[in-house]
């Protein structure tokens, strides 16, 4: 499978890129190469997106563990021991053979991070994946944390499941510098990042969130996958307390003067404390534009 499908070169010949694009998709590969694992192995926390076997519903889901808990097993081969929530919605999907799946290790410490795309397979500790696609980023819109601490008293709370936003849910995804955005395709899915200062995700209604799409790389790979398939997961970190935010739905892309993805919520999933990292206040990246009052 080439590194484009339909959906991505519609968009990418929408906004006349498609030949940078074709500069750019020459960076991805199937290989792990010995930095990309000596850098995987040294991140405790994974980012992973992918279908719900059971609904269909695309959610992104956070993995955690001491570092070590991903590394490369082979050229084309992660290992992943296990990390995930008791409660994630992607539980069936982390036990399901070849199930597609989106990966992201993302280090606020040094604004670097990585994406692994492939086949999901069980394993008696966890899962691996066979990858599709391996390739970095740039560190654009990406806010550096200093440090992490593992906060090991950190108690769970109690999993709240809901169908648009509270109040108090509104205000954290108000007020996040960061986000991670899950997406599928006929051949795949696919976890990408995306930063601003805070404010940069507007919640227009309870159930409606929006976010202008900033200037990238060019292969639109996310907003390529919206095109030809809108279910889409959001993942919410709150880098002090540990809280997590799940959400799914559906996103669309309005093009314009403002590139603005529009997302509706279907379904909520919070969990208070439920990481055990604890990040260091964040050095808001010089790339992010101001938001609009």
């Amino acid at each position: 499978m080439g590194v484009y499908h339909a959906g991505s070169r519609a968009v990418q010949d929408r906004v006349g890129v498609r030949e940078q694009a074709d500069h750019v998709g020459r960076s991805v590969g199937r290989g792990i190469r010995e930095v990309a694992a000596a850098f995987l192995e040294l991140q405790p926390l994974l980012v992973a997106g992918a279908a719900d076997p059971s609904t269909g519903r695309v959610w992104a889901s956070p993995l955690t563990g001491a570092p070590g808990f991903v590394r490369a097993t082979g050229p084309h081969r992660v290992s992943v021991a296990g990390g995930w929530l008791p409660s994630d919605p992607l539980a069936t999907a982390f036990t399901t053979p070849g199930t597609p799946v989106g990966t992201i290790a993302l280090d606020p410490r040094t604004r670097r991070r990585m994406r692994l795309n492939g086949r999901l397979g069980p394993t008696a500790g966890g899962f691996a994946i066979e990858a599709d696609q391996v390739f970095a980023n740039c560190p654009k819109y990406l806010q550096k944390r200093q440090s992490y601490e593992v906060v090991a008293g950190r108690r769970r709370g109690d999993t709240l499941h809901g169908g648009e936003l509270t109040p108090r849910q509104a205000e954290f995804v108000a007020a996040a510098d960061t986000f991670f955005l899950a997406s599928v395709h006929g051949g795949g899915a696919d976890v990408s990042h995306r930063g601003g200062n805070p404010g940069f995700v507007r919640v227009d209604a309870p159930g409606e969130l929006s976010w202008r799409d900033y200037p990238g790389n060019s292969m639109f790979l996310t907003l390529g996958n919206l095109a030809a398939d809108p279910r889409a997961g959001l993942l919410f970190l709150d880098w002090t307390t540990g809280t997590v935010l799940q959400l799914t739905g559906e996103a669309s892309t309005e093009f314009g003067p403002e590139r603005r993805v529009r997302f509706t919520v279907r379904e909520t999933v919070e969990t208070p404390s439920a990481l055990p990292l604890r990040w260091s206040a964040p050095e808001y990246s010089p790339a992010n534009p101001v938001p609009a009052g």
